[in-house]
C-alpha cells in the first residue's frame, strides 16, 4: 500500500511539473528604439500558432507550452526579435529596432522588388494607411494629392473615375491615364481591386522606372500590390462605414422674386405659358431629398504557415449619388493563396479576383444639368392635375426632372481576373518567375426613354457632351425607344522571366531577362436600338417587343463597326542592376515590344533607358557627420512608348457607309473610303530624363526627395486633316507632332513632435509642370501650326471656339475674344486682331492668347497626430495658377433672354440691350486656384477587447470640408485630364461634402 502511495504521489507531481513546463503566462511590454510603446505588435510562439498582438500601450499576455519556448516578435517597419525565455522571468521589457529608414523600404517596380536606398529612379510609395479616407471606390481618389506631379481631378458622379495625369499630358489622344499593374499583372483593370485589400501602391514617373514595360508606360506606371496573408498568424478583420453625403455648392441662379424683379425693371415678360407663379429652384429639384447615402463593408480572412500563406476577403461598396436616378454598387472577391515545396524552393501562386459593378446613370445627364441651370423658376416641376408641367414652344425648354423620371440609363459589368504564378529558386543565385493570367470583362448597357420622349423630337433636342465633343441632335423615335449591348473584352496574359542575384564581393549584381506575351480581344457583342413599343413598362429588356419597321425612316443603330477588335503585343525585356559598396548604383533596360495595332512597317519599337546613382551617406567623410543619415544623388534618362488610345484598326484602309445621294429620283445609299491606310505609322515615344536627391536627416525626424524632369514626346499622333488629293477622305493618323514637359517635383516627410503619449508626422508634396505643344505638323498636315477646338455652342455662341492647339502653347491654351469693357451705349466691346476695339468681333479671327489650363503648382499637405489611443489626419490640397473657361456662367450670362431662361445672379447688373455680354472671351476665363481641406479624420482605438479581438477603432471622417477658391463656378476641380482640360461647360454634377462613420475591428 506504501508503495502505491508513493507512486501516485510521484505521477501527480510529474504530471503537475509536465503542466507547468507545457502552460507558462509571460507578459511584457514592447518598445521602438526610441522607447515608445509599440501598439498592435505581433508575438508568436515559435513553432505554434500560438500568436497575440499587443495592446495601445505596446502590452501583452500570452500562455506558451513552455517556460523555455521562443517567441518571435515583430512590427511592421522593424527587424523581427527572436527572444528565448530564461524559465525564471515571467515578465519582459523588450526593444525592437527599426529595419531601415524610410528610404530603405522595399518597393516593387516591374518584373521584381528592390530596396528604396539603392533606387536609380523616381518612384514614390504610399501605403495603405496613407490613402485618402472618404466614400472612395476610386484608385485614382485614393491617391489624389499624396503623389507629387500626379495631377487627379474627380467629379461628384460616382459613377465616373478620376482622370489621372502623371507629369504632364504626354500626347493629344484622349489616353493619357497611367498604366496599372496589379500584383505583376500588367494592364489589368484597377476597378477589380477593392481599397481594402491595397497594401501598398508604387508610381513610378521617370522613363528610366518605366521602361520596363515599354509601349504601354508613356504615361508613367502605378504599381498596385494587395494585402497577402502573414506567417504563423491567423487573422479575421472587418472594416466598414456609413455616410452621407450633401452638395457642398450650386450655381448661385435668380430666384422667382429676383427673376420676375429684374424683367419687370427691364420691360421683358414671361409668356403665359412659362409663367405660373411658381418658385422653382430646379438646381434642388434634380437632387435627393435629403441625403445621398454610401456604404462600404470588407470582410477578411488570412494566414499562414512555415510553407504558404492565403488571404480571401469580400467587398461590397454602396454610393448613392445626390442627383436623382445617379447609383453605384460593387461586390467583389477575391481570392490568393502561396503554397512553397520542394523544400520552399519553388513557390505557387494563385490570384482570382471579381468584382461586380451597377451604375446607374441619370438620364441624358449633361443636357439635365444644363436644363436644372437655365429652366425658368416661374415654372412648376408638375402641373395642378401632377403631371410635368412643360412647354414645347420653347426651342431646347425642356423640364429636367421629366427628363430623369422618364428615362432609365443602367450600365452592369462582370470583371473577372485570375492569374497563377510560379517562382522556382535555381542554383547559383538564379529564380525564374512564370506569370499566367487572364482577365474577362463584360458589360450590359441598357438606355430606355419611354413615350414621353417622343414629344421632345420637335423641339430641337439637343445633346449636351462633354467637351471637346460638340452637340448633336437626338432623335427618341416614336412610342419609347430603347438601346441595348452587351460587350465582353478578354486579356491573356503569358510572362515569363529569370532573375540572376549574385554578390561577389563588394558587387552586387542583379540581372533580369524575360519574354511578355499579350493578346486582347475587344468588343465581342453586339448593340442594337429600336422604338415604337406597345407599353412604357418594358424598358430597355426585351426589344422584341417594338416594332421599328412602322416608323417611316427607322434605321437600327448596330454600334460602331469598329468595336470588335484583336490586337497582340509581344516583348521582350531585359534589366540589368549593378551595386558597388552600396555607394555606386547603376542600372540599364532594354525592351522591344511588338504590336498589331500599328503600321505593317513600323510594328517595333525599342525602349533604353539609364539611370545611376551616389550614396554619399556611405563615404569615408560623411561617417562622423551628424546631420545626414541619407544622402543620395541619382540621375536617369529613358524612352517609353505610347500604344494605348489607338485600335487595331488606326492604321488601315477602312471602308464604310457614306450617307446617301440622289439619283434618278430616289436615294441611294453611298459607300466608299472613309479612313486612309498609314503602313508606317509608329510609336509615340517619350524620352525622360530625371535628377534628383533623396535625403534623411536629424536621424530620420526628416526626410524627403527632390526630383527635376525633362520630358519630350516625339512622333505624336494625331488625325491631320490633309489635302484630299493626297488622301481621298481628308485625313489621316499620323505621326508628326512633339510634346514637352518639364517640371520640379519635392517631397518632404517630418515629424516634429514624438512622445510616449503624442506624435505629429506632417507630409508635404509639391509639384510644377510647364507643358508645351512644340511641334505640331506631319508630312500630310495642312492646317498650318494650330487647330482652333472645343465649341460648346451655347445659345448665341454658333461656331465659338474655346482652345488651340498652338505650336509653342501648352495643351489648354485658350484662345477667345479678349473683352475690353462697354463703350459709352453700354454695349460689351472687344478687341479686333489689330488691337482695336470692336462691338461686332469676328469669330476665330479677333482670337486672342488668353490664358492656359495648366496648373502651375500642385500641393498635397498630410498631417496625422497621435494621442494615446486617439488619432487625427487632417489633409488639405491644393491647385494653383490654372485658367477655368466658365462656359456655365457664360452661358447664363443673358439679361436679353432673361423671360425665356433663367440667369445668373450677378447678371442682373447687366443690360438686356447689350447683347454683346455673353460672348465667350476671356471675360469668362477666371483663376481656378483652390485650397481645399480634403479630409479630417478623427478616431479612438480600444486595443484589445476580450479574448477573441485584438483591435477594435472607431473613426468618423468628413470630406470636401471647404474650399478656398475665388472661382465662381460650382466648383474649381473641373476635369483636367483629356485634350480639353478646364473647361466647365453646363456639365458639372455637384461634389459633394461626405460624413462618414465607420469601424475597423481586427479578431
Amino acid at each position: 500500500m506504501e508503495k502505491l502511495k508513493l507512486l501516485l504521489l510521484a505521477f501527480f507531481l510529474g504530471f503537475s511539473i509536465n503542466t507547468w513546463a507545457q502552460k507558462t503566462e509571460v507578459s511584457g511590454i514592447i518598445l521602438d528604439d526610441k522607447g515608445i510603446p509599440l501598439p498592435a505588435a505581433n508575438v508568436l510562439e515559435k513553432g505554434t500558432t500560438n500568436t497575440v498582438t499587443t495592446d495601445f500601450d505596446g502590452k501583452f499576455k500570452l500562455s506558451v507550452s513552455n517556460k523555455n519556448a521562443v517567441l518571435i516578435i515583430s512590427f511592421m517597419g522593424f527587424n523581427d526579435l527572436p527572444l528565448k525565455l530564461d524559465g525564471s522571468k515571467t515578465n519582459y521589457t523588450i526593444k525592437l529596432q527599426p529595419t531601415t529608414t524610410n528610404l530603405e523600404q522595399v518597393v516593387v517596380v516591374g518584373y521584381g522588388k528592390g530596396s528604396r536606398k539603392n533606387l536609380t529612379t523616381a518612384v514614390t510609395s504610399v501605403k495603405a494607411e496613407d490613402l485618402n479616407r472618404g466614400a472612395i471606390s476610386d484608385v485614382g481618389q485614393l491617391l489624389q494629392g499624396k503623389v507629387s506631379g500626379l495631377n487627379i481631378s474627380s467629379s461628384g458622379d460616382p459613377t465616373k473615375t478620376a482622370s489621372v495625369v502623371l507629369r504632364g499630358a504626354s500626347t493629344l489622344n484622349s489616353s493619357q491615364g497611367p498604366f496599372y499593374v496589379i500584383d505583376g499583372i500588367p494592364g489589368v483593370d484597377i476597378s477589380v481591386i477593392a481599397p481594402d485589400d491595397i497594401a501598398t501602391i508604387d508610381v513610378l514617373k521617370d522613363a528610366a522606372a518605366t521602361a520596363i514595360y515599354g509601349n504601354r508606360a508613356a504615361n508613367g506606371v502605378i504599381m498596385v500590390t494587395t494585402k497577402k496573408g502573414s506567417k504563423g498568424r491567423t487573422q479575421i478583420a472587418y472594416n466598414g462605414y456609413v455616410g452621407w453625403e450633401e452638395v457642398s455648392n450650386n450655381l448661385d441662379m435668380m430666384d422667382a422674386d429676383q427673376l420676375r424683379a429684374f424683367t419687370t425693371k427691364n420691360n421683358l415678360n414671361f409668356t403665359p405659358e412659362n409663367d405660373k407663379g411658381a418658385n422653382t429652384n430646379w438646381q434642388k429639384e434634380i437632387l435627393r431629398s435629403g441625403y445621398a447615402a454610401s456604404s462600404s463593408h470588407n470582410l477578411s480572412m488570412s494566414g499562414g504557415g512555415d510553407h504558404g500563406n492565403y488571404t480571401a476577403s469580400i467587398t461590397s461598396l454602396n454610393k448613392e449619388g445626390i442627383m436623382l436616378k445617379s447609383d453605384f454598387s460593387r461586390i467583389i472577391a477575391r481570392l490568393s493563396v502561396e503554397q512553397f515545396a520542394f523544400d520552399d524552393k519553388v513557390k505557387f501562386g494563385l490570384n482570382v479576383t471579381n468584382s461586380s459593378t451597377k451604375y446607374k446613370n441619370v438620364p441624358q445627364r449633361n443636357t439635365v444639368l444644363l436644363q436644372a441651370a437655365s429652366y425658368l423658376p416661374v415654372s412648376p416641376v408638375r402641373n395642378a392635375d401632377g403631371s410635368f408641367f412643360e412647354n414645347f414652344t420653347s426651342p431646347g425648354y425642356f423640364n429636367p426632372v421629366a427628363l430623369i423620371e422618364h428615362g432609365t440609363d443602367e450600365t452592369k459589368t462582370e470583371n473577372l481576373v485570375g492569374n497563377l504564378t510560379a517562382e522556382v529558386k535555381l542554383p547559383f543565385g538564379f529564380t525564374y518567375n512564370l506569370n499566367l493570367a487572364h482577365q474577362r470583362l463584360t458589360s450590359a448597357h441598357g438606355e430606355f426613354y419611354d413615350s414621353y420622349y417622343s414629344q421632345y423630337n420637335s423641339a430641337n433636342f439637343y445633346n449636351n457632351p462633354d467637351p471637346p465633343l460638340t452637340k448633336t441632335l437626338v432623335n427618341f423615335g416614336i412610342n419609347g425607344s430603347a438601346l441595348r449591348n452587351s460587350y465582353e473584352t478578354r486579356n491573356n496574359i503569358i510572362e515569363s522571366f529569370l532573375t540572376w542575384d549574385k554578390s561577389i564581393g563588394e558587387h552586387k549584381i542583379k540581372a533580369v531577362i524575360g519574354y511578355s506575351w499579350q493578346e486582347n480581344t475587344l468588343g465581342d457583342g453586339f448593340q442594337a436600338t429600336t422604338t415604337n413599343f406597345p407599353v412604357d413598362n418594358v424598358g430597355y429588356n426585351n426589344l422584341a417587343l417594338s416594332n421599328y419597321t412602322s416608323v417611316n425612316g427607322y434605321v437600327v443603330n448596330f454600334g460602331d463597326s469598329k468595336a470588335y477588335q484583336k490586337t497582340r503585343l509581344i516583348s521582350y525585356f531585359g534589366r540589368l542592376n549593378y551595386n558597388y559598396k552600396d555607394r555606386y548604383l547603376l542600372q540599364g533596360s532594354l525592351r522591344r515590344d511588338g504590336g498589331s495595332m500599328f503600321g505593317a512597317n513600323n510594328r517595333w519599337g525599342y525602349f533604353p533607358s539609364v539611370g545611376g546613382a551616389w550614396r554619399v551617406d556611405k563615404e569615408s567623410f560623411m561617417q562622423n557627420q551628424n546631420i545626414f543619415s541619407d544622402l543620395k544623388f541619382r540621375g536617369s534618362w529613358g524612352v517609353t512608348g505610347n500604344s494605348s488610345g489607338f485600335n487595331a484598326y488606326t492604321a488601315q484602309f477602312i471602308s464604310g457607309s457614306l450617307g446617301t445621294f440622289y439619283y434618278n429620283g430616289q436615294q441611294i445609299g453611298a459607300y466608299g473610303p472613309n479612313q486612309a491606310a498609314n503602313p508606317d505609322l509608329k510609336w509615340e515615344k517619350t524620352a525622360t530624363a530625371n535628377i534628383g536627391v533623396d535625403f534623411s536627416i536629424l536621424k530620420g525626424k526628416v526626410s524627403g526627395s527632390v526630383d527635376v524632369y525633362d520630358k519630350k514626346t516625339t512622333d505624336m499622333i494625331f488625325n491631320y486633316n490633309v489635302n484630299p488629293v493626297l488622301v481621298p477622305v481628308g485625313n489621316i493618323v499620323a505621326n508628326g507632332g512633339t510634346m514637352s514637359n518639364k517640371g520640379i517635383e519635392v517631397s518632404l516627410n517630418t515629424t516634429p513632435v514624438k512622445t510616449a503619449n503624442f506624435s505629429w508626422t506632417t507630409n508635404l508634396n509639391l509639384a510644377h509642370n510647364k507643358n508645351e505643344i512644340v511641334k505640331l505638323t506631319s508630312p500630310f498636315f495642312v492646317g498650318g501650326d494650330s487647330i482652333r477646338r472645343v465649341q460648346p455652342d451655347g445659345g448665341g455662341q454658333t461656331g465659338s471656339t474655346l482652345q488651340i492647339f498652338k505650336e509653342g502653347k501648352p495643351l489648354g491654351q485658350f484662345f477667345t475674344l479678349k473683352y475690353a469693357g462697354k463703350n459709352a451705349a453700354g454695349v460689351s466691346q472687344y478687341y479686333d486682331k489689330n488691337g482695336n476695339l470692336t462691338t461686332t468681333p469676328q469669330i476665330g479671327v479677333d482670337y486672342h492668347y488668353a490664358g492656359s489650363a495648366q496648373p502651375k503648382l500642385l500641393v498635397g499637405w498630410a498631417n496625422n497626430f497621435q494621442y494615446k489611443k486617439f488619432d487625427l489626419s487632417i489633409f488639405f490640397r491644393g491647385v494653383f495658377g490654372n485658367k477655368i473657361f466658365n462656359a456655365t456662367r457664360a452661358d447664363l450670362f443673358r439679361p436679353s433672354t432673361a423671360m425665356t431662361n433663367n440667369i445668373l445672379v450677378d447678371a442682373g447688373n447687366e443690360s438686356p440691350n447689350d447683347l454683346n455680354s455673353y460672348k465667350y472671351s476671356d471675360r469668362f476665363i477666371e483663376d481656378g486656384s483652390y485650397v481645399r481641406l480634403d479630409n479630417m479624420t478623427l478616431g479612438y482605438n480600444f486595443g484589445k477587447v476580450g479574448r477573441y479581438i485584438s483591435s477594435v477603432r472607431i473613426y468618423q471622417t468628413v470630406n470636401n470640408v471647404f474650399v478656398i477658391t475665388k472661382y465662381r463656378g460650382i466648383d474649381p476641380e473641373v476635369e483636367q485630364g483629356g485634350t480639353a482640360p478646364g473647361v466647365d461647360s453646363n456639365n458639372f454634377y455637384p461634389k459633394t461634402r461626405t460624413y462618414m462613420f465607420g469601424l475597423n475591428v481586427i479578431f
